[in-house]
């Protein structure tokens, strides 16, 4: 057995390899691009060290910096309280329903849909000419053509905040999920039958203990907001943009000298990012204070029936947008004339699936290509990482954890963006192995997260059965193991696939433009406002997934038709 347990004892430094060395190289790559530092190999010299200022300087003269540092900040806490409160409501209300099952059934979909085609259907809904204001012209509102109304990459962010708030209610809902195993219901019956209003029992017994544990995804959804690049290129401000998309601009501009402009950006970019994750930090322990406050004076809040209502609103209004905006995607796909204010096509045509049928083969292909590799390459890992966690009798630390959440807590621009450069420098840019490793950056945390608690909540004592009839460490794994997890392990895989489907940026700077996919061509698209074919990107964008997850639903189905207790078991 030690002989078996060495050959996992490399998975931890493998790990590291993954999640740690690529983020200190980009650190280095970027540091040595913005202080111009130019000493032995990073020079191919010897001059002596040197480091230089210049390039924050012109950062910080660029016309509208400051705007675009302001909008980055504020869209990112403002993203991650709103995400928050409307989950928490939700749960703090209906977590005892008996429809609260299905709501979480609804929100698997909504999980899955990539955040650019989220944002291509709400641009569709909400924008000027979009479906909403079709449905109410011209009989209601007058408007024989669209109104010159700026909502759609308005200079505030609004429809960009609206955006990422739409997305990151799923991914809040799944890791609040996963952590409310492990609180104590009764808590808030004991305080509901002292007079505390059903939300402000839970917010008081039970939020303190779930937030502690999906406290580092709440920093993950501040420093994706603040950095996001897909989604503020769909729906964001123009003049200025946000201070992401001002440093992708800089890294694709012909002028190289640029890029130390860019990598400068860069590191300001992870300033502001951790300036408001700090901020957020510092806003925990003014909230902590005013409701231990407000539960020493007795405060109750009885009332809360509006909150109550509020709260299922409002997080079905976001699966409904989502939902609608999907359908939009698939409309507008096979939409021929649609003039305003017509609420429907007046012709439907198939012309955009043909004209682009060669290129979304391609697109297609190399997307799921990258998306099986980098999830199935992860998976592997993170199965080694469990399974060599049980076999020495160890569960991740503290800081372990914190490894595993840096990929989502650096920002992408940075992060990828050093990357970049580094690829470059070392000529092995612009391969399909050199993205999927890329990606496997970002898909390892999100399967490791989906598949720990129930890897942890296995009962072993059928692997100890095994064990006392002669099976093997390993032969217990494959045979009892893995086929009990079985859903599990497939859901996990389905999210990591997902993820490696919506990245935009390690796809476009790692692949230099030559490993186009679904998620780049749809974005590069939307400069030119074809809204057919737009739609008709992003669809197969969301298809994608959506399919991959639904076999995840099904093939344990199938293959356990005849067991009774795994189908009992993975209903649970």
């Amino acid at each position: 057995m030690k002989a078996k347990t060495s050959r996992l004892a490399i998975i931890p430094a493998l790990v590291l390899a993954l999640l740690i060395l690529p983020i200190g190289a980009a650190t280095l790559s970027l540091l040595g691009t913005a202080f111009d530092w130019k000493f032995g190999w990073w020079a191919h010299s010897l001059e002596p060290f040197e480091t230089s200022l210049g390039a924050f300087q012109t950062v910080l003269n660029v016309p509208g910096f400051w705007t675009s540092v302001g909008l980055s900040f504020w869209i990112g806490l403002f993203t991650a309280l709103i995400s928050l409160t409307i989950v928490m409501l939700f749960i703090a209300t209906f977590l005892s329903s008996r429809g609260f099952f299905w709501v979480w059934v609804l929100m698997k979909p909504v999980l899955a849909v990539p955040h650019a085609a989220a944002a291509f259907g709400l641009l569709f809904l909400i924008a000027p000419s979009g479906f909403l204001i079709r449905l109410v012209s011209p009989e209601l509102s007058g408007f024989l053509r669209p109104p010159d109304w700026l909502i759609v990459n308005d200079p505030a962010g609004l429809s960009l905040a609206l955006g990422l708030i739409l997305k990151e209610i799923p991914f809040l809902f799944f890791v609040t999920m996963a952590a409310l195993p492990q609180t104590d219901f009764r808590r808030p019956r004991i305080a509901a039958n002292m007079g505390y209003g059903q939300i402000w029992s839970w917010f008081i017994s039970v939020f303190p203990g779930v937030y502690l544990q999906i406290r580092l995804p709440v920093f993950a959804v501040i420093a994706f907001a603040t950095s996001t690049i897909d989604v503020a290129l769909i729906l964001g401000p123009v003049t200025p943009p946000t201070l992401s998309v001002r440093i992708l601009q800089w890294m694709n501009d012909p002028d190289l000298s640029m890029r130390t402009t860019a990598a400068a950006g860069a590191i300001i970019q992870v300033g502001v990012t951790l300036l408001a994750v700090l901020t957020w930090w510092a806003a925990e322990y003014v909230v902590m204070h005013l409701g231990r406050m407000m539960a020493l004076r007795g405060w109750r809040f009885k009332r809360d029936k509006i909150l109550r209502l509020l709260s299922v609103g409002l997080l079905g209004a976001s699966v409904l947008i989502v939902s609608v905006g999907t359908a939009l995607l698939a409309l507008w796909s096979v939409a021929g004339v649609w003039r305003f204010p017509e609420a429907l096509p007046q012709v439907w045509t198939l012309k955009s699936w043909s004209d682009q049928a060669t290129n979304l083969w391609e697109t297609g292909w190399r997307a799921t290509i990258i998306g099986l590799g980098a999830a199935t390459l992860s998976l592997a890992l993170v199965l080694a990482s469990l399974e060599n966690e049980y076999r020495n009798n160890k569960r991740a630390t503290r800081l372990a954890w914190w490894t595993i959440y840096i990929p989502l807590l650096v920002p992408q621009i940075a992060l990828v963006g050093g990357l970049s450069v580094l690829f470059i420098r070392f000529s092995i840019d612009g391969t399909l192995w050199a993205v999927i490793l890329v990606h496997m950056i970002f898909t390892y945390p999100y399967i490791y997260l989906t598949l720990s608690d129930p890897w942890n909540a296995f009962d072993t004592r059928y692997l100890a059965v095994a064990r006392s009839l002669g099976k093997s460490v390993n032969r217990a794994f494959w045979s009892i193991r893995l086929p009990i997890l079985l859903r599990p392990v497939l859901a996990a895989f389905a999210l990591g696939f997902a993820v490696s489907i919506a990245q935009y940026l390690p796809t476009l700077l790692i692949g230099a433009g030559r490993q186009p996919t679904l998620t780049t061509e749809a974005i590069a698209l939307a400069s030119g406002g074809n809204r057919r074919v737009i739609g008709t990107y992003a669809l197969v964008q969301t298809l994608l997934p959506l399919i991959v997850f639904a076999l995840a639903n099904l093939v344990p189905k199938l293959l356990w038709s005849n067991r009774r207790g795994l189908q009992v078991r993975s209903v649970e």
